[in-house]
């Protein structure tokens, strides 16, 4: 089964290719206002390097947020675009999930992204697998974080932009973070979730599926209702 991965909710996104368990390329990109026109062209680009078509394509599986709103609905509208009108699987997944399979540890992973205001978008995972957060996903401060993780913030690895942020705090309060190059959320950890889980990550329904924004975009709250909802950054 040949699947495109597509993770784009950081200021880091990739795109990936992978058949039958086997990672074919991968490719990291930029996240800018202009994503949307640049991802399809790497797509069909990894495509050629694989000496595959679009035709090709049997399953995407897509991060599914918390993240830069703008980029999450970038992917999910991809994605769902990919899918619609073909028969082609969509798997989507948790991008803090994917971020926490990334550092290639089985359990004990904090996973979090700078969400502005001071705040991250967090999950903890006793085990590293869909359903095996302690906490989250969820909008929180760092604080909390560390005051709140069972067995103190010592026990756990972190991971992600937010963690990297707060690095000195957390590494202060005893725990252990990944470097940045580590705890980016890639489409090639997505490619792992679908062969490791993919009952967890199927979409009946891609055409009504919406990603998991955890909070409403900045552009909702100050326009009263409009835009959706959100993650880092607009």
């Amino acid at each position: 089964m040949l699947t495109l991965a597509l993770e784009t909710g950081g200021e880091l996104g990739s795109v990936a290719l992978g058949t039958d368990g086997e990672l074919l390329a991968e490719s990291l990109l930029s996240v800018r206002a202009t994503h949307s026109e640049t991802v399809m062209p790497e797509v069909d680009r990894l495509l050629g390097q694989a000496g595959r078509g679009r035709d090709e394509i049997d399953a995407v599986a897509v991060g599914a947020g918390p993240g830069s709103f703008t980029g999450v609905r970038i992917a999910a509208s991809l994605a769902k675009g990919l899918c619609f009108g073909r028969d082609r699987g969509l798997f989507a997944y948790s991008s803090l999930l994917a971020t926490a399979a990334g550092t290639g540890l089985p359990e004990r992973v904090v996973a979090c992204f700078d969400a502005r205001r001071r705040e991250v978008y967090a999950a903890a995972y006793d085990r590293v697998a869909p359903g095996g957060a302690a906490r989250g996903p969820e909008v929180t401060d760092v604080e909390t974080l560390i005051e709140e993780l069972p067995g103190g913030p010592g026990e756990w690895t972190w991971a992600g932009s937010g963690a990297d942020r707060h690095r000195e705090r957390i590494e202060a309060a005893g725990g252990h973070v990944v470097p940045p190059h580590v705890g980016t959320p890639r489409a090639a950890s997505l490619l792992w979730l679908v062969r490791r889980h993919p009952e967890a990550g199927r979409v009946d329904e891609p055409s009504t599926w919406e990603p998991a924004y955890v909070r409403r975009s900045s552009a909702w709250r100050e326009g009263g209702g409009a835009g959706g909802a959100d993650g880092a950054a607009g």
